[in-house]
């Protein structure tokens, strides 16, 4: 869509009102030691690194831009060539946005405004995982159309190659997505399921609706197979939201690391169990903490040994803060484990390691992306509302 721009030779300042007020106050707003008083919009910024350059946190964003709940779900555009200024007036940090237009003659500009404007992380970091992977929840995977067979008996079915469904009706659209169920997502406390993971391994184009149906494979992100499920392709996502903290205190664990590693770091993708239903929002930004350890006290308040100490001297592999429990039950969330612990044993405090931002939410999990990490991030770090 393109948009027609009346060019001036002056600035115009375009201030963002305050309607309704946000739980964070201005008085908080902390920044940058070396912040810019005002700063150039270029190609390849964000708002989280825009926001990085005056603010110590950047998910304080809509704070100082005095922006209400409605300006946070349908946001003000920024472009390349757009001066933010950071006015102090009022005594507390606000920022303000500057259009610059200089021309030689009065004159007409047509740009294509929607495609400039400046996305709150990078498109190619998370562009993938706005359409995909799925999360299936209630087995919803089980219904939907199964290829049957491929052309001429083909076992693997690439890009090309005509594939037969069961049934495809007409009115469901031509352009759909091969899944194929995956990993199973639980709960990092109770273990409840959450939902399943489903790999996504392609894209296929409908040819001859009915029972059964045709299609052709259009991309192949990995082999696909016979019994693998179609699912319609999502309509296009937009990345036009803002960084900010949730309303509410949210709690959670990170559950899964999408590269399938132990730990991870800035820049990579992680799944929590936490989701639309708990709260969360697109732009939700969360703290990351590392839990903290439960060690023996060695010495009582009282200066005697505490109780069960030689006991656990002699067999250390018992777990002596749950005498009840199964032993062969791991102790990686010691945030659980706090409220059941033996009178003899401390929990360290839990310590931030990182944030990360939130880009797409199903009923009961989410994804995020990390964007600042002081140490690797672990599967069952803890996340909250920072």
């Amino acid at each position: 869509m393109y948009k027609t721009i009346i060019t001036l030779r002056s600035f115009c300042c375009l201030a963002l009102l305050c309607c309704l007020a946000l739980p964070a106050a201005a008085d908080d707003v902390q920044l940058q030691k070396n912040h810019p008083d005002r700063y150039v919009v270029v190609k390849g910024d964000t708002l989280w690194g825009i926001s990085g350059k005056f603010l110590k946190d950047p998910w304080q964003w809509p704070t100082v831009w005095k922006m209400n709940r409605t300006e946070i779900k349908n946001p003000h555009r920024i472009y390349p060539g757009d001066i933010i200024v950071l006015d102090m007036s009022s005594g507390s940090p606000q920022l303000r946005l500057l259009h610059e237009t200089v021309v030689l003659e009065p004159g007409i500009r047509e740009e294509a405004l929607e495609k400039a404007a400046v996305p709150t992380i990078s498109p190619y970091i998370i562009g993938p995982f706005l359409s995909q992977p799925l999360v299936i929840e209630n087995d919803e995977l089980n219904d939907a159309p199964v290829i049957i067979d491929g052309q001429e008996n083909r076992l693997v079915l690439s890009p090309g190659v005509k594939v037969y469904v069961d049934r495809i009706d007409d009115d469901k659209g031509p352009f759909w997505q091969v899944y194929r169920n995956g990993k199973v997502l639980v709960d990092a406390i109770t273990k409840e399921v959450l939902g399943t993971e489903a790999y996504y391994l392609g894209d296929a184009k409908v040819t001859n609706y009915g029972e059964p149906a045709s299609a052709e494979i259009v991309r192949a992100k990995e082999e696909i197979f016979k019994g693998d499920k179609l699912v319609p392709a999502p309509e296009e996502s937009t990345i036009s939201f803002i960084p900010r903290a949730p309303d509410d205190q949210i709690t959670g664990s990170i559950i899964s690391i999408y590269s399938g590693v132990g730990e991870t770091a800035t820049n990579s993708i992680v799944t929590i169990d936490r989701g639309s239903t708990d709260g969360l929002e697109e732009g939700h930004v969360l703290a990351i903490y590392r839990g903290g350890k439960i060690i023996r006290n060695a010495v009582s308040a009282n200066g005697k040994q505490p109780p069960h100490y030689w006991e656990k001297k002699k067999n250390p592999s018992h777990r002596w803060d749950k005498p009840n429990a199964d032993p062969s039950v791991s102790d990686k969330n010691p945030e659980k484990d706090a409220s059941e612990l033996d009178p003899a044993f401390i929990k360290l405090p839990n310590e931030r390691v990182g944030l990360l931002m939130i880009f797409r939410t199903f009923d009961r999990v989410s994804y995020g992306l990390i964007m600042q990490a002081s140490e690797p991030i672990n599967v069952l770090d803890l996340v909250q509302t920072p």
